[in-house]
C-alpha cells in the first residue's frame, strides 16, 4: 500500500499558497504597526482661563496668537496690580488688630482672591511681553504718589490703619475696603467706555468678574460696618 507524501505536488502547490497568503498578511499587518508608531502626534494647544475658569484644550490646528491688545488694556493690567497687591496688604494687617471673625475670614478670601488675580494679570502682561508695571506708578502699592489708581488709600489712611486696633480698627479697614472695591468698579467702568479696550476674551471675563465679585464684597463689608456698635 502507498502513502502519500505530504510534499507531493499538490501537497506542496497547497503549501506554497498557504505561505505566500500568511506572508501577505504578515506584511500589512507590519505596516499598519509602524504606521501608528510612526504617526507624528499633533500638540495639543490649551488656553489658560481667568480666575476661577477652567482651562481649554483647542484643536491642534489652532494658531498660536493672541487677540489684540489695546493701550488701555495694558494700562488697566498694570493698574490693577497695584490696586489689588494694597488691598492684600490691608487684609495683612487685621490678624494683629482685631479679633472679629467675619472681618478675618473675609480679609482671608479677600487676600486669596486678589493674590491670585495679581498672578493671572502678571501672566497676560507677560504672555504679550507687556511691562506688569508703569513708569509712573513705580511698582508701589503704598499709594503715597500722586499717581494711586481710583479708591486707593493714601499713605495718611494707611498709617491710620497701621495704628488702629479693634473696633477701630475693624470700622477703618471696612470703609477703606469698600472705598477700594469702588475704586475697582471705576476702574473696569473706565475700560469698557474706552473705544478698543476690553475686546480680549480672557480680559473682558476677568474685568467683569472684577467687577461682580467686588460688588458683592461691598455688600458684605456694608452689612459688617453696619454691626460695629
Amino acid at each position: 500500500m502507498r502513502i502519500s507524501s505530504p510534499f507531493s505536488f499538490t501537497g506542496k502547490t497547497k503549501w506554497l499558497k498557504y505561505c505566500l497568503l500568511l506572508t501577505a498578511v504578515l506584511t500589512s499587518l507590519s505596516f499598519s504597526i509602524n504606521g501608528q508608531t510612526t504617526e507624528v502626534q499633533k500638540p495639543r494647544v490649551v488656553q489658560p482661563g481667568a480666575p476661577g475658569q477652567p482651562t481649554r484644550q483647542l484643536p491642534s490646528e489652532t494658531r498660536g496668537s493672541l487677540p489684540a491688545t489695546s493701550p488701555k488694556d495694558v494700562e488697566f493690567m498694570q493698574g490693577m496690580i497695584m490696586h489689588h497687591a494694597q488691598a492684600v496688604e490691608m487684609t495683612a494687617l487685621i490678624a494683629a488688630r482685631t479679633t472679629n471673625r467675619d472681618l478675618q475670614l473675609l480679609g482671608e478670601r479677600i487676600s486669596k482672591s486678589q493674590e491670585d488675580e495679581i498672578a493671572f494679570m502678571i501672566r497676560w502682561l507677560e504672555l504679550r511681553n507687556q511691562p506688569t508695571e508703569t513708569k509712573a506708578h513705580g511698582g508701589s502699592s503704598h499709594g503715597g504718589g500722586s499717581h494711586r489708581m481710583p479708591g486707593m488709600l493714601s499713605a495718611a489712611q494707611m498709617n491710620e490703619l497701621r495704628n488702629a486696633k479693634g473696633r477701630e480698627f475693624d470700622r477703618l479697614f471696612l470703609e477703606g475696603m469698600i472705598q477700594h472695591h469702588e475704586g475697582a468698579l471705576v476702574m473696569v467702568k473706565d475700560l469698557f467706555e474706552t473705544a478698543g479696550a476690553g475686546q480680549d476674551a480672557e480680559l473682558f471675563n476677568f474685568a467683569t468678574d472684577v467687577d461682580s465679585g467686588q460688588r458683592a464684597e461691598i455688600k458684605t463689608m456694608e452689612t459688617l460696618l453696619s454691626k460695629i456698635p
